[in-house]
């Protein structure tokens, strides 16, 4: 549930970024040097050895350590790290943006892992003075959270598990696009917040989900996380309105309260009950997007699916590939 409320509070304080990233989807450069490798931004990060104790820093990479079966490696994670539900067992460090740096290091991590969109590149440097590596991804598409997936198993020892996850990724995306193969996208507005209005710009990660889900997003704001006004999202009238189970209220109360709010009322969505509720899995780029983007592609297109079986977590192993 605070996933977006993290997400829209950086939003607001326009919180500080790293370096400009080279794409994820390009796989990270080993350095000459033995225990040498580059992130996602391109930086240099320096190990002594495969990593046995892992401190996460935001809630997409502990639930991609857990599902390249590593849960056992973990340190650390962040107040917000709730899946799988064994990652709320460790030791908490605080919030992404403001983690307790004493406690970092208390826990003697062999990395940190770090995402761009969540943690402030000050927290980088400062984890990084206290000679500490730090490990930082950013996914800005659905293939560069599968890629990103691959890196960390090749970062934490894990290449042939995470080539396992990946594969089984790719396969379930490839069989979403086949369903929906000539079918008209749904015009849809993603919610993520209310007051002010917040939505998805066309160049994230969760753009992409949509798209794969046979959405497209009326908003095409080049802002990863544009404030909207109503008039613009009544002007563009979208087929449906998304929200996730992450959404700081309950998506049920807040579109009970839209249905009497002046603007949102009038939306043709509003009226008609055109709304698709997915899980939080959405807001993190994490192998359980996955999940959420099959799960938007049967709410928007059931016809698609109509003889297909109920929707398959990513794995048997509660809820991992």
């Amino acid at each position: 549930m605070l996933c977006w409320a993290l997400l829209a509070s950086a939003v607001l304080r326009g919180q500080a970024q790293a370096p400009p990233p080279s794409t994820a989807s390009a796989q990270p450069k080993a350095a000459d040097v033995p225990g040498e490798i580059r992130d996602e931004l391109g930086r240099l990060v320096r190990l002594h050895g495969t990593p046995q104790r892992i401190v996460s820093l935001a809630p997409s990479l502990t639930e991609t350590v857990f599902a390249l079966d590593l849960g056992a490696r973990v340190a650390g994670v962040t107040d917000f790290c709730d899946y799988p539900p064994e990652a709320r067992t460790h030791a908490h460090v605080g919030g992404p943006t403001n983690p307790n740096l004493e406690q970092i290091a208390s826990l003697h991590p062999d990395v940190v892992l770090a995402t761009k969109a969540l943690n402030r590149l000050e927290t980088v440097e400062a984890i990084e003075r206290l000679a500490i590596p730090v490990y930082t991804t950013d996914a800005r598409t659905v293939e560069d959270v599968i890629a990103s997936t691959r890196h960390l198993g090749r970062l934490l020892g894990a290449e042939a598990r995470a080539e396992t996850v990946a594969i089984e990724l790719e396969q379930r995306l490839a069989e979403i696009s086949r369903r929906l193969a000539g079918r008209a996208p749904k015009r849809v507005f993603f919610v993520v917040w209310t007051d002010p209005i917040i939505s998805t710009g066309q160049h994230t990660f969760l753009a992409d989900a949509l798209r794969r889900a046979g959405a497209e997003s009326v908003v095409t704001a080049g802002q990863d996380w544009p404030q909207i006004s109503i008039e613009e999202v009544l002007r563009q009238n979208p087929d449906y309105l998304v929200f996730s189970g992450t959404h700081p209220e309950n998506p049920q109360g807040t579109i009970a309260a839209l249905k009497k709010r002046a603007g949102w009322s009038s939306l043709d969505a509003v009226r008609e009950g055109r709304f698709a509720i997915v899980s939080d899995a959405l807001s993190r780029p994490a192998p359980r997007l996955v999940d959420a983007i099959e799960d938007l592609a049967r709410q928007l297109h059931p016809e698609a699916f109509q003889a297909a079986p109920a929707a398959t977590p990513a794995a048997g192993r509660g809820g991992w590939l």
